[in-house]
């Protein structure tokens, strides 16, 4: 911890200093900083400082300080559609839903602290909070796309569509219950909210007629 703060009181690259030279290294020294003195207040000249790095290289891993908490979430989103793709067509498709997402949320031990920091600034900083639009779209349309090839439809329909909000919105309230109480478990706030929220998505694939 006395790293990053040092970091942030003189963000200065020292001599010796192992450079950070992985998203996960770069995301986690981004993070504390974030923690530490508040999203707005730091700049991407002081996480690459602190990561002993340079500006053009921070820019390499983030297009920008609004993606790093991020991750490497294009990575997870086409992670989560080959799960999808990878379940049987005999699991109905409300089940296929509920346990790639459960999978797609899942965090090692290690990582679930900086998950939380993630989370809480993805859902209570107004800057980021208006960016993770983009991304939720991204994520709603991976739904969508699988939801369709499901139903044989268009995946900018209404039905795929709604499902992706529906995926979203039991998604982030899960979210918001697991940030207020620190022994939740994640997996199983999401499990719960899908199964509460199973009369919403009882369609599957049409039968033989």
């Amino acid at each position: 911890m006395s790293e990053f703060v040092d970091a942030a009181a003189n963000p200065v690259v020292r001599i010796g200093r192992h450079p950070a030279t992985t998203h996960v290294e770069i995301s986690h020294t981004g993070l504390r900083l974030f923690i530490e003195r508040g999203f707005d207040q730091v700049t991407v000249d002081e996480i690459a400082a602190a990561c002993g790095i340079g500006r053009r290289t921070f820019f390499r891993y983030f297009p920008s300080k609004n993606d790093l908490p991020w991750g490497q979430f294009d990575d997870m989103l086409r992670s989560m559609r080959e799960h999808l793709d990878s379940l049987p067509r005999s699991v109905p498709l409300r089940d296929t839903l509920r346990i790639a997402i459960v999978v797609f949320n899942r965090t090692p031990p290690e990582e679930l602290q900086y998950h939380r920091e993630r989370m809480t600034l993805l859902l209570t900083v107004p800057s980021l909070v208006a960016h993770s639009t983009i991304r939720y779209e991204s994520w709603r349309q991976v739904i969508a796309d699988f939801v369709a090839e499901r139903l044989d439809t268009s995946p900018s329909g209404l039905l795929p569509q709604t499902i992706g909000w529906a995926c979203l919105g039991v998604s982030i309230a899960a979210y918001e219950q697991w940030l207020k109480h620190e022994d939740a478990s994640l997996s199983d706030l999401l499990d719960q909210g899908f199964l509460a929220a199973r009369d919403l998505m009882l369609l599957d694939e049409p039968g033989p007629r």
